[in-house]
């Protein structure tokens, strides 16, 4: 396995890239591009962006410096995007629309919700639980979330709290004062879906634990040794994510860690999420990739996007995440090529690494049609989560093969996915790497 890229020490940029492997620095830590390129004017772009937000674009409510300068370049005088843009953040606390709404205010440019990916945008692909009466967690407009993605049956925690009064009592002051019944008005839960972290955490994971163990209902009596619990739904597994503070925030990652330790404390057994989603699951790149191919086709582009950039600022969500997706359409071009096989196999022993094409026939794919990219590259800038001067080793023969793994707990740590494929100090300076790289001109 390769280390974490900083482990390199020698100064490469995207025209002199090993073949074999991932590039080193672009400057010295996060520095200037280096190198001369020629540019040629080509008649639409075969490449795509990928945007994360916090961290990349904005810190809390306050634009990067860098952002404004990138988006300028990014559209032309009639206000299109001269390249097919989408966001992809893992918040997941408003509507798709509201999020490309602050977006157009923070950047100057316009912005539709067809150009956003929420953590929970692919949740309108779960149909099978669409019509479900659903427990939602998070905070914001959860119920018209729940309902805009597809769920027609949703019970908030509130709504929970306030008919069952006796499940929420750590905080003393929120007890009932007199001797209450339980108000019976809600159906019986079928599935839990969590959105983002929640306001209240102690109430969220108490009633939570209480609708798993109680199969739904929970005025009833614990049953810890019932399994499967409930289908459980989660969005954002960011353990922290950068806003105005110096150093990072918990994120809804942190509440997971949370719920499944308490879950396992109480029954002995691991929680079991029915999907996972947001950065870094396959499925949230699968979507986006959906909505760059959808652009195209809207601007009557008629050669295939078939390169990705994903540029993010945290290597456990956006880095791992875009190596992953760029593993797996590695993996779709090699099942069509033959000699690749072959090649696998020579390699391994076995041709089983890849999937065969009777796995390929996904949720995803069904429903989003296969995707025209075959490749998906990373970037990662240092402007938020990442922060190169306490991230990289001091000793140069460590690497991330020793650090803490920050992912969450059911993504497995492989070094090679957390290698970002460049490093750029900023947005602006990854938009002129990729624009030079595929020799592309605005026009």
């Amino acid at each position: 396995m390769k280390g974490l890229l900083p482990c390199y020490r020698g100064l490469r940029t995207l025209s002199n890239r090993p073949a074999a492997g991932k590039a080193g620095l672009v400057g010295s830590q996060c520095g200037l591009l280096s190198g001369t390129h020629s540019f040629t004017t080509k008649p639409q772009p075969r490449f795509g962006l990928l945007f994360d937000i916090d961290g990349v674009l904005v810190r809390g409510r306050i634009p990067i410096p860098a952002a404004k300068k990138t988006f300028e370049k990014l559209v032309n005088s009639q206000g299109q995007f001269v390249v097919p843009v989408v966001f992809v953040t893992n918040a997941g606390n408003c509507l798709r629309q509201t999020k490309a709404d602050q977006l157009s205010h923070l950047l100057g440019v316009p912005i539709t919700q067809e150009q956003v990916v929420m953590s929970h945008s692919p949740l309108r692909m779960l149909r099978k639980f669409h019509d479900k009466c659903v427990l939602v967690s998070g905070q914001g407009p959860v119920l018209d979330i729940a309902k805009n993605v597809g769920f027609k049956n949703v019970i908030s925690i509130d709504m929970l709290r306030e008919s069952y009064p006796l499940l929420d009592m750590v905080d003393h002051n929120r007890r009932p004062k007199l001797p209450t019944n339980p108000v019976i008005n809600l159906p019986k839960v079928e599935a839990v879906v969590l959105f983002g972290e929640p306001i209240r955490w102690e109430t969220n994971l108490q009633l939570i634990i209480d609708v798993l163990l109680t199969n739904g209902n929970p005025s009833g009596i614990h049953q810890s040794q019932v399994m499967p619990h409930l289908p459980l739904l989660a969005c954002n597994m960011d353990l922290m994510w950068m806003a105005e503070a110096n150093s990072p925030r918990f994120g809804h990652g942190t509440f997971l860690v949370c719920l499944e330790n308490i879950f396992k404390k109480i029954t002995g057994r691991e929680l079991k999420y029915e999907a996972l989603m947001g950065k870094p699951s396959e499925l949230t790149y699968h979507f986006a990739e959906f909505l760059i191919r959808s652009q195209a086709l809207e601007r009557q582009w008629k050669l295939p996007i078939t390169t990705l950039y994903a540029i993010g600022d945290n290597l456990m969500t956006d880095i791992y995440g875009a190596n992953l997706y760029n593993r797996y359409l590695e993996e779709r071009v090699a099942r069509k090529n033959p000699k690749a096989v072959a090649q696998m196999a020579a390699v391994t022993g076995s041709a089983s690494t890849l999937p065969g094409e009777e796995e390929s026939d996904s949720l995803w794919e069904s429903e989003l049609a296969l995707p025209s990219a075959t490749s998906c590259k990373s970037i990662l800038v240092c402007t938020g989560v990442y922060n190169h001067s306490v991230d990289v080793p001091s000793d140069p023969h460590r690497c991330i093969k020793q650090t803490v793994f920050h992912g969450h707990r059911d993504f497995r740590f492989e070094p090679a996915l957390v290698e970002p494929d460049y490093i750029t100090e900023d947005v602006a300076e990854a938009v002129d790497l990729i624009f030079k790289h595929e020799k592309f001109v605005p026009q």
